[in-house]
């Protein structure tokens, strides 16, 4: 999102923390706001209308009302009123920022829980087990595939093995794409997540897994290096071949014996 929509939706996630203190309440809440996103993303003139700046703000409020206040709580029906006066960079934006503000119910609520380490880690492995399996990744992707039975397989797959609210974000995310592929909304929930505690995302990949003290020595001197707090998803990848590579964002941190035989190899030959 660009700075305007990103300053709205800002505004309008402030209005969200009071509303998840009830776990019923949060759920519910949650549920609407991915319903609605649904709803935006299948509708473009509803969009449009909703975010065009040549409507007064308070008049695209009442029509979000209008069209959405029967159908869900009054709760819901303020937080989406409160979005549709903002201003929005795209009309897209708002399906976007209505679609997170449902995401970050999730979390607040694996949060509370104490499970905002496990929704982390087990979002990232989900994705690394569908990128790994391509016929899961066909069942789930597949536009023709009745949402119920993506529903069902995942329940069948994940029950008991990951907590419910990882289970509701990966359930969202192959049943409602909303225009992007499984990987990516995968990702963008796991950066939701990690940003509940300010925390920044390293991909850790090694060769052999990391003990617990490696991981804790690990994480101390990112956390010191980016003046902030890290959490790792650690990858086995038998082509490091010994150290590690570390990716935070845009950064790639390279220390792998893989990397340093091919930089040895480039050098004999130059």
């Amino acid at each position: 999102m660009r700075g305007i929509s990103r300053a709205s939706l800002a505004e309008v996630e402030a209005r969200l923390e009071p509303l998840t203190t009830d776990p019923a309440a949060a759920a519910d809440l949650g549920n609407e706001l991915f319903a609605v996103a649904g709803v935006l993303a299948s509708q473009p003139a509803l969009r449009r209308a909703l975010t065009d700046q040549s409507r007064p703000g308070n008049a695209r409020a009442a029509l979000a009302s209008s069209v959405f206040g029967a159908k869900v709580s009054a709760q819901t029906s303020d937080l989406l009123a409160s979005a549709a006066a903002a201003r929005w960079s795209a009309a897209g934006d708002l399906t976007d920022a209505v679609e997170q503000l449902a995401v970050l119910v999730v979390v607040v609520a694996a949060d509370a829980e104490g499970h905002l380490d496990d929704l982390e880690d087990e979002l990232f492995r989900f994705g690394r087990i569908v990128a790994s399996t391509p016929e899961l990744r066909i069942a789930l992707t597949n536009p023709f595939a009745p949402a119920q039975s993506k529903r069902d397989l995942l329940a069948g797959l994940l029950a008991d093995k990951v907590t419910p609210e990882s289970l509701r974000l990966i359930t969202e995310a192959a049943v409602s794409p909303l225009g992007r592929s499984l990987d990516v909304s995968l990702e963008e929930y796991a950066r939701l997540a990690a940003r509940r505690r300010e925390r920044l995302v390293a991909e850790v990949h090694v060769a052999t897994p990391l003990t617990d003290q490696q991981r804790v020595r690990l994480t101390s001197a990112l956390a010191t290096a980016y003046d902030h707090q890290v959490h790792l998803n650690v990858v086995i990848d038998p082509k490091v071949a010994g150290g590690m590579t570390v990716r935070i964002g845009d950064d790639l941190i390279d220390g792998s014996v893989a990397t340093r035989l091919a930089t040895a190899r480039r050098r004999l030959v130059a």
